[in-house]
């Protein structure tokens, strides 16, 4: 069945314009260094990263990969529309797991000077979209950043970091690389994303074989992004949610999406098949529980946005406790307070 163009890109934005400037080179680097704040706590091992590299190659090999690309080009989008915000030049900024650089061509080269991009897929480096800004393009895992201490201005990550397995890990080695007063602004899958798929595959699953088990991976809380990022070593958070809904035509138009996104399940306790009559059941319960009323199927994707700042001393401070003129118990007769002070005048 065709995918409905109309249905799938209802917020789609073009790319900045620009002249595009070739990669400078495809580096290669060994992963396997060790954590720079030393050894780190034993990571629950939930993902299959080899098997999420060899998706992602998929993926990028694909004849079309820009078929695909439309929700990771928004989510890039709106990472450089966060980067705009800040008013200064970054001569030099990373993208941690930046796919086909769906962030690095939202920019311009007058706002960064060079951007190194990372990713463990090598086919999504090579088939990197056009960019002005002069860019290295490195192979390397999100967890084992190659990079010296203090290197960046600015580190960027769209929609990767959920796939690692150890996060706090990959927190603390993007804080590292930045020099002081640099910026990490991310992005990653929320716990609300793709509640549909999942409400719909465990009610089938459960009513046809008498159980389920997870096809959708699990995401991190968003309750849990601030300590994160806080014991990574980052202030000044600010961590705020977004949805974006995508409407298919019906669900196994939404898993071949999926998998066109390099986003297939890679959890270890995932199951490899499905039986089709149980697949056939979930696609008809979707679509009883959340179709639309032109017939397409609702997929929400929730989106955490994060923002952390490495420590200056230039940055400002909170005052000190105890040096407040005011109370809070004063707050209700500000409006008095302000009466009183136009009358006096």
């Amino acid at each position: 069945m065709p995918l409905l163009t109309p249905l799938r890109f209802p917020w789609r934005r073009l790319p900045a314009a620009g002249v595009p400037v070739k990669n400078l080179g495809l580096r290669t680097v060994a992963s396997g260094a060790s954590s720079p704040s030393g050894a780190s706590p034993k990571a629950f091992n939930i993902f299959d990263r080899d098997l999420k590299r060899k998706q992602k190659n998929w993926a990028a090999r694909q004849p079309e990969p820009m078929k695909f690309d439309y929700l990771k080009e928004e989510v890039g989008s709106r990472i450089a529309d966060r980067v705009y915000d800040i008013a200064r030049d970054f001569h030099l900024a990373l993208d941690v797991g930046c796919g086909r650089g769906y962030i690095a061509e939202h920019l311009n080269k007058e706002t960064v000077g060079k951007f190194f991009q990372t990713d463990i897929a090598e086919n999504a480096l090579k088939n990197a979209l056009e960019t002005e800004i002069p860019t290295v393009s490195v192979l390397a895992d999100e967890e084992f950043l190659p990079f010296r201490e203090n290197t960046f201005d600015l580190v960027v990550s769209s929609l990767s970091l959920h796939w690692v397995n150890d996060l706090p890990r990959a927190l603390e080695q993007i804080h590292y690389v930045l020099k002081p007063d640099g910026v990490f602004i991310g992005a990653m899958f929320g716990g609300d994303t793709l509640f549909e798929l999942r409400c719909s595959l465990q009610l089938a699953e459960t009513e046809r074989e008498g159980g389920f088990s997870p096809h959708v991976s699990p995401f991190t809380a968003v309750n849990d992004l601030g300590h994160l990022l806080g014991r990574a070593g980052f202030n000044t958070l600010t961590v705020d949610t977004d949805e974006i809904q995508v409407n298919y035509p019906g669900m196994f138009e939404l898993m071949e999406d999926l998998q066109g996104m390099g986003e297939s399940n890679c959890a270890w306790n995932r199951r490899a098949l499905l039986h089709r009559d149980t697949m056939l059941a979930a696609a008809a319960v979707y679509r009883e529980m959340y179709r639309n009323e032109d017939g397409s199927v609702p997929a929400t994707y929730q989106i955490y946005y994060m923002i952390g700042w490495k420590y200056h001393d230039s940055q400002a401070k909170p005052a000190e406790r105890g040096s407040a003129t005011v109370s809070f118990g004063e707050l209700g007769k500000i409006n008095d307070l302000m009466s009183q002070g136009k009358k006096s005048q």
